[in-house]
């Protein structure tokens, strides 16, 4: 179950690496999902690894964490979201010597922002793709309807979130 979890999350991701890989600067500033700041402070939802092996592994490969503010807290515990809920998934390079993998350099950080008036294409959530530790250069903006939004639809009964909160 928990695989099956982590590879849904997997699949709904795939799509940010061709937007976190073509250099688009264009974007809707009115749309604009804030930069989670503080967020390794925040509640830790759970962590993969995404191997070689992953069909994903080109576009999701690495360690990845996700993380709760205290309003995600209160959806993953109770349900639904509350506005300023923020979830962020953190994709990392992973470095191997002597057997012994860690962390390298960020990839790129996923936002998804829960404010039900603002984002009301997307089910509530505005979704944004931070490439490698930039809290500005954006991947996704506008295009979060079509490279987001539409694979978490499928999760619509979870209120547009894949996996769970691990006790």
């Amino acid at each position: 179950m928990r695989s099956i979890m982590i590879l849904s999350l997997l699949v709904a991701i795939a799509p940010l690496y061709w937007g976190v890989n073509t250099g688009r600067t264009g974007r809707d500033t009115t749309a604009d999902v804030p930069y989670p700041e503080g967020y390794r402070r925040w509640v830790h939802v759970r962590s993969g690894l995404t191997g070689p092996e992953s069909p994903s592994y080109k576009a999701t490969g690495g360690l990845h964490h996700i993380y709760a503010n205290e309003k995600a807290m209160e959806g993953y515990q109770k349900g639904p979201f509350p506005d300023g809920a923020m979830i962020v998934y953190d994709l990392l390079e992973v470095q191997t010597k002597e057997g012994i993998t860690t962390e390298g350099r960020r990839r790129y950080l996923t936002v998804m922002h829960k404010d039900s008036k603002r984002y009301t294409e997307t089910g509530g959530w505005g979704f944004e793709v931070f490439r490698k530790d930039s809290h500005t250069d954006r991947a996704i903006g506008p295009k979060a309807k079509t490279q987001c939004y539409d694979c978490h639809l499928g999760q619509k009964d979870k209120d547009f979130v894949f996996g769970s909160f691990r006790e």
